[in-house]
């Protein structure tokens, strides 16, 4: 039985852009329902391996399966997350990784196909990235030229305290006594 305020399951998942390591998955959600997220089990058919990915705060229907074993039987099931908690799983979707010498005929990859470019080793970074180093990199150059400015008026006091201790002036002197005590020499 489901319960009233729980998202129904997800429907239409279907397995796109398979490769021999990695294949997307995506799913429908009936119109109308709060869905803040997605849950993922992945399994694989003999049993050795069994992931669960869980995605909240999100408006995506699909996601990337990563570091799959080549020419090897998968079972995917996708729940939907709402405010009061999850679906039932959807229908089990089976599929297979290709071997690593199959290839895709070029025109299998669409233009408005996730791609796996959050993993992309070779990826550009993103303008949020960017600022987020340039601000890093900066508050270390002013950490940096802080601590030497500091460094250098510390130097600068120490070699005028060494100064005075070496040439000591007229008025650090042993004063002159009309008794007879010790005369320094100017």
């Amino acid at each position: 039985l489901a319960h009233p305020d729980r998202p129904p399951s997800p429907v239409n998942v279907t397995v796109t852009q398979l490769r021999a390591n990695s294949a997307t998955v995506s799913w429908d959600v009936p119109e109308g329902d709060v869905v803040i997220g997605y849950a993922i089990l992945q399994q694989r058919q003999d049993g050795q391996m069994q992931r669960f990915i869980r995605e909240v705060n999100t408006t995506n229907r699909a996601c990337v399966l990563w570091d799959l074993a080549e020419d090897a039987d998968y079972i995917i099931q996708v729940q939907s997350i709402g405010l009061y908690g999850e679906s039932q799983a959807s229908k089990r979707v089976h599929f297979r990784t290709l071997k690593e010498t199959d290839r895709l005929p070029s025109n299998s990859s669409n233009q408005g196909d996730i791609t796996m470019e959050g993993l992309d080793k070779d990826r550009q970074l993103q303008t949020g990235e960017i600022i987020i180093i340039v601000a890093v990199l900066l508050m270390w150059a002013a950490v940096i030229a802080l601590f030497c400015r500091q460094y250098d008026i510390i130097k600068d006091n120490d070699s005028n305290n060494n100064k005075e201790k070496t040439k000591p002036s007229s008025e650090h002197s042993t004063p002159e006594r009309p008794s007879g005590g010790l005369l320094r020499s100017k």
